[in-house]
Order: structure tokens, then C-alpha cells, then sequence
């Protein structure tokens, strides 16, 4: 099982450490981050599947994360923690709910689809021809 690599941002470090175990088992790798700099300097220096904002980060805080990533080139998933039903976050590409199951269920779901509909780099894809 291929590992997935998360940078947690604004996630409690001891809510971090309390489900390191279940999210290893899960496949993942998680590298926490308590700021917005801290996350910014982790995402240069690694190569991220996923980026989870946690629901103690200000949402202005999120939002310039994001829109750093962003402007990057990169276009890996952000998803927000938080309450889909009633504010989701029109920043991340998906507000998930706070409960361990529901979040591993869908972080494992928009990895898949990201793996799925990720095309190969334009040089490879004239190898092919």
C-alpha cells in the first residue's frame, strides 16, 4: 500500500500525536504544522498528497495558505475540517467533518480520485505516442 504524505496545518499537536498510530495504520504519513510559515516552509521543502487545515486555524489564515499553495502551481487537495452541511469552505476543494472515520473516509476518497484523473507530465504523454 502506497504511503500518502499529509501536512496538517493548525491541527492540536496533541490531537496529532493521539491518531498518529490509526493514521499510519491508515497508510498515511502526517507532518503537523501550528502556523501558516511553519506549513509554508514543510510544503517547499516536501512533496505532499494532501493538505488538511484544521478547524483552529482563523479562517483568513486558511485562506491565505490556500491561495499561497496555489499560486505555487501546485494542485494539491486542500481540504478544510469543518461542517459540510452548514459552511463549507469555498477555498478548499472539500470540508470534511472532525470524526477520525468520516475524515479518513474522505481524505482516502479524494486521494483516489486525484490519483485516478492525474494525467502524466506532457513530455511522458508524447513518449506514449
Amino acid at each position: 500500500m502506497p504511503i500518502t504524505v499529509v501536512l496538517a496545518v493548525g491541527l492540536d499537536s496533541m490531537e496529532v500525536e493521539t491518531h498518529r498510530s490509526v493514521w499510519k495504520s491508515a497508510g498515511f504519513f502526517v507532518i503537523g504544522a501550528a502556523t501558516v510559515q511553519e506549513a509554508i516552509r514543510h510544503f517547499q521543502a516536501g512533496d505532499f498528497d494532501l493538505v488538511l487545515l484544521g478547524d483552529s486555524l482563523p479562517f483568513d489564515k486558511k485562506e491565505r495558505l490556500t491561495y499561497l499553495i496555489r499560486v505555487s502551481g501546485s494542485q494539491v487537495p486542500i481540504v478544510s475540517i469543518g461542517d459540510p452541511t452548514i459552511d463549507p469552505d469555498s477555498y478548499a476543494d472539500a470540508t470534511l467533518h472532525r470524526d477520525p472515520n468520516a475524515l479518513l473516509t474522505g481524505i482516502r476518497a479524494i486521494v483516489a480520485e486525484r490519483a485516478r484523473t492525474r494525467r502524466p507530465p506532457a513530455f511522458l504523454l508524447g513518449e506514449l505516442a
